[in-house]
């Protein structure tokens, strides 16, 4: 193989396949970025067996050479090094040549660097992916509706499900749903699919999910998204984003969301979020993150923390409207800064079924998207 490829271009591509490089991986191949270089342009792969990232640098792009070839052909170069040293080549064109025993010379400038190199036909193949149930959407959408879901997935491994959003597709509608058991978030869409394009428990990882949302872009370009039964695989313009689907079942959530509130109040989000963000501050140095909220009959909400060693929050806020009957309720005020942080409205409408019932939180403009938080028990 020999090529000389624009260094941004590289480095771009490098950024993107590597967010599926893990140091944990137990085959040492997949430590390495998977180069190969044909008379179409040059395609880079890396996986850790959970996500697999592709990502392709064509020949010339808006009547700019990116890439010559002199020799088409394949290698693994080590992930880490290979990353760090294209970054700090000297100069923009960058020549790639491998010799016997894989053994890769990279020139730039007066920069000379001899890389150890493995046989690409040792590296694992990417999944056959069948593409009978695919459907599309705007990666702008997809961003964000893995923003409003993918922070409420459990950290921590005892229900390995509960690590992941759930994908739904059913009656033209795509829902994502994300509970670590303190609080659930979910967000809907619609989508016009036929019947056999539609599924169900499909979980992702979060973290998957996060890698992913670096990825897409931002205009308002078009995502595939292909399901199959244990992959799931994301296509954009020059990338392919495999990831696999979690085993298990994820549980019913449904049954979590009250339709009928006892109480409901209509807020200012900004004025709610930035009360609630002052009272977590001391809430937070007392490593309870509790935050009571009290209904006043003049419709203003008392907002308020304290902490033992420090002292006391308290705010009064006004409402929009409270309707039903007036409640005292603690709740943890980092989870609701992080359910208010993504709704991304002016107004929100926050539903109680009691004291000790869920909260639901939800936009007041109608975006299909729904936030529940648990509330505390607290003894005074």
């Amino acid at each position: 193989m020999k090529l000389i490829i624009l260094k941004h271009q590289l480095n771009e591509a490098i950024q993107h396949v590597s967010k599926a490089i893990s140091s944990r991986t137990t085959i040492p191949i997949l430590n390495g970025i998977k180069i190969d270089a044909s008379s179409q342009g040059v395609t880079l792969t890396a996986s850790d067996t959970d996500i697999s990232i592709q990502c392709f640098v064509p020949l010339e792009e808006n009547n700019l050479q990116i890439i010559q070839i002199f020799r088409p052909g394949s290698v693994v170069l080590p992930a880490k090094f290979f990353m760090e040293i294209i970054k700090k080549l000297p100069v923009e064109e960058i020549e790639i040549e491998t010799q016997s025993n894989f053994q890769t010379i990279i020139r730039s400038g007066s920069s000379e660097i001899q890389m150890v190199g493995l046989d690409a036909e040792e590296y694992p193949l990417l999944p056959r992916i069948e593409q009978n149930k695919m459907i599309t959407m705007a990666s702008d959408l997809l961003k964000s509706m893995i923003k409003q879901t993918a922070f409420a997935v459990s950290t921590t491994e005892t229900t390995p499900i509960l690590t992941g959003v759930l994908w739904g597709l059913a009656d033209q509608k795509l829902r994502l749903v994300a509970c670590d058991r303190h609080r659930l978030a979910t967000r809907e869409t619609n989508m016009e699919t036929s019947e056999d394009q539609q599924f169900n428990n499909i979980v992702i990882s979060g973290k998957t999910l996060n890698e992913l949302n670096k990825i897409l872009p931002d205009q308002n370009s078009l995502v595939d998204i292909v399901v199959s039964d244990n992959q799931v695989l994301f296509k954009m313009q020059k990338i392919l984003f495999y990831s696999r689907i979690l085993d298990g079942t994820y549980p019913d959530t449904s049954k979590l969301i009250p339709h009928n509130f006892q109480t409901e109040l209509v807020v200012n989000a900004r004025k709610f979020t930035d009360a609630i963000d002052r009272a977590y501050l001391l809430s937070r140095e007392d490593k309870t993150n509790i935050v009571k909220m009290i209904m006043q009959e003049d419709k203003t909400l008392e907002i308020s923390s304290s902490s033992s060693e420090l002292g006391k929050v308290t705010e009064m806020i006004e409402t929009d409207q409270i309707t039903g009957e007036l409640l005292k309720i603690s709740f943890n005020s980092k989870y609701m800064l992080e359910a208010l942080k993504v709704l991304d409205s002016e107004f929100i409408r926050l539903g109680f079924t009691g004291a000790m019932s869920p909260i639901i939180i939800k936009p007041e403009d109608g975006m299909n998207i729904l936030q529940l938080i648990l509330p505390y028990r607290t003894t005074n």
